[in-house]
């Protein structure tokens, strides 16, 4: 999770957001927000019917295709690795990983 917060009002269309992971800059994933399996708005009605949700609660929905494990062959992030992760209209978070 990065520095910076949005509000809905401030996309055209906040069910439709390109999403984008590059690893030391090869695409590794690529999707939109619309291609998710449940909209937004019903997996925040089904978890607030199942639990109370508040503000600055954060829903983890999951991840693109693309993922390491589901390679052929596999790929796991490596020292000095860098990842960026992006989304249209919010900006990108950068993280680079260390072998301890």
């Amino acid at each position: 999770m990065g520095p910076c917060l949005v509000t809905p009002d401030e996309f055209a269309d906040p069910d439709d957001l390109g999403l984008r992971a590059t690893v030391n800059g090869e695409e590794v994933q690529k999707a939109r927000t619309s291609e998710l399996i449940f909209p937004v708005p019903v997996l925040v009605s089904r978890l607030s019917h199942r639990l109370p949700l508040l503000p600055g609660d954060v829903i983890f929905t999951g991840t693109p295709a693309g993922v390491g494990l589901a390679r052929n062959p596999q790929r796991w992030l490596a020292d000095g690795d860098e990842l960026v992760s992006t989304i249209e209209g919010i900006g990108e978070l950068r993280q680079r990983f260390a072998a301890t």
